[in-house]
């Protein structure tokens, strides 16, 4: 299953608005992350609301190619684990 972030819209409080490619827009919080090295700048309300699509990598990226992972965030957003490629799930 090939998911992709097509909207992104910052929140307050670290948390984005995404709509993916399958229609489904969920709230996605990332305040509790850890959010290491190059990720701390997320923390930055200026740079955060800095956030686009790119639509080539079909996720939300910020200045500097800092980008976020779709299907982690769709994972996150449902709730749920990440999907399987077709090939590992024996489908």
């Amino acid at each position: 299953m090939v998911v992709e972030v097509v909207e992104a819209r910052p929140l307050e409080g670290l948390k984005l608005w995404l709509r993916f490619s399958d229609g489904k827009g969920r709230v996605v919080d990332l305040s509790a992350l850890e959010l290491p090295g190059l990720l701390s700048r997320l923390r930055d309300p200026g740079f955060f609301a800095q956030v686009r699509v790119d639509p080539e990598l079909g996720a939300p990226v910020w200045p500097g190619g800092l980008d976020l992972d779709p299907l982690v965030l769709y994972a996150r957003a449902l709730g749920t684990g990440l999907p399987l490629p077709a090939e590992a799930s024996g489908a």
